[in-house]
């Protein structure tokens, strides 16, 4: 007798990008998200990559999408696989730089609020789960 196994199937990926901006004094720019997943938590701004993007670029067009923030990305500090709705997104978060320094944000697309966030207040807000602990495991905060 045969016995038949049957695999379910893995849930598509889908590539996004985060983005790792810290102002000169080291605070950490954070967006309030609009949609799910993680609606109403703080996290950091990005999204999906778009078809035929680098994550450079799409990490630039998210950030000016949700922060109005120009930004010069830099080096991939950390990646994530987080499920979702019948995915998972596989999110490369990259270190980027305001460009030019001293814009300020304003929330727009995605994002119902944003801000640039110290340590302190950063303990204090309802984070996207584990994010804080990955930023630190990351090196890009401090604790």
């Amino acid at each position: 007798m045969t016995s038949l196994v049957l695999a379910e199937a893995e849930p598509p990926v889908v590539a996004c990008v985060g983005a790792v901006v810290q102002d000169p004094s080291g605070r950490l720019l954070l967006i309030r998200r609009g949609h799910a997943p993680h609606a109403g938590l703080w996290s950091l701004p990005g999204g999906r990559v778009e078809e035929g993007e680098t994550l450079e670029q799409a990490v630039r067009r998210e950030v000016l999408e949700e922060t109005g923030l120009r930004v010069r990305p830099g080096a991939v500090v950390g990646r994530v696989r987080i499920p979702g709705d019948g995915v998972v997104y596989d999110v490369a978060d990259l270190a980027c730089t305001p460009d030019p320094p001293g814009q300020q944000p304003v929330a727009g697309d995605d994002a119902t609020d944003v801000l640039f966030a110290d340590d302190v207040s950063l303990g204090r807000l309802p984070c996207t789960p584990g994010l804080v602990e990955t930023l630190r495991g990351w090196g890009v905060l401090a604790g």
